[in-house]
């Protein structure tokens, strides 16, 4: 009898990984890009845009740098996700994940340096807070981000502190705010310490889960190529 020639499955890219990377990165790249137009409204608003000496006029830190650096990051992490899945680009999708990954080791890097290092670290955010205190008026965003931070304490201020400093250090608590920033930091993350553990875990998960959606659909497209 004649042999039965057997007839493997030729490879396929997965449909349900591309898709979803895609839609992954569709909600990325528009969260990204939401974060940086934020950020340059509020420096069209500052007049920063139109002079962009502005920028190293600012005696502190600018808040809204935040905003355009993570969404600057986030728009490019989000175009490269979203059209090398669409398009089966494997250079945009490596370096998706090679910059992703990247990223995730830096968050990593970092956690670990701040635990082994935090006395050095809360020594340096104390210099850090201090050199911006001084440049308190100087912008409006970072006066807001200070007040956040300082009226976490929860304290009835009264008459600006008229005769207080006159009181006990503890009578002083209830009418003005005596702790630094970096107290106030710690303490918060002492009390809201499972959420911002989840929160990171969660981040984290994301990227590995990103990452290895993007690498499988590489290895996807490779294959594909190669039967060809």
């Amino acid at each position: 009898m004649p042999a039965k020639h057997q007839h493997f499955p030729e490879p396929a890219v997965g449909c349900c990984g591309k898709y979803f990377l895609f839609g992954f990165n569709v909600v990325f790249w528009v969260l990204g890009a939401l974060f940086l137009a934020i950020g340059l409204w509020a420096w069209g608003e500052k007049g920063v845009l139109s002079n962009i000496s502005a920028l190293t006029d600012l005696g502190g830190l600018d808040p809204v740098w935040l905003f355009v650096v993570v969404g600057g990051v986030m728009s490019v992490l989000g175009f490269a996700g979203c059209i090398g899945a669409l398009r089966e680009n494997t250079f945009l999708l490596k370096f998706f994940s090679v910059f992703l990954g990247l990223i995730f080791f830096l968050e990593l890097a970092t956690g670990i340096l701040a635990f082994v290092f935090k006395d050095w670290i809360r020594d340096q955010l104390n210099l850090f807070i201090n050199n911006n205190v001084k440049a308190y008026r100087d912008d409006i965003d970072l006066q807001n981000l200070i007040d956040f931070a300082q009226e976490y304490e929860d304290v009835l201020n009264t008459q600006c502190g008229y005769d207080v400093r006159l009181k006990l250090e503890l009578e002083q608590q209830g009418f003005i705010y005596t702790k630094g920033c970096v107290g106030q930091f710690e303490k918060w993350l002492q009390d809201n310490l499972i959420l911002v553990a989840g929160v990171f875990m969660g981040v984290a998960l994301l990227q590995i889960f990103g990452i290895c959606l993007a690498q499988n659909l590489v290895s996807d497209i490779q294959a594909v190529k190669a039967n060809w």
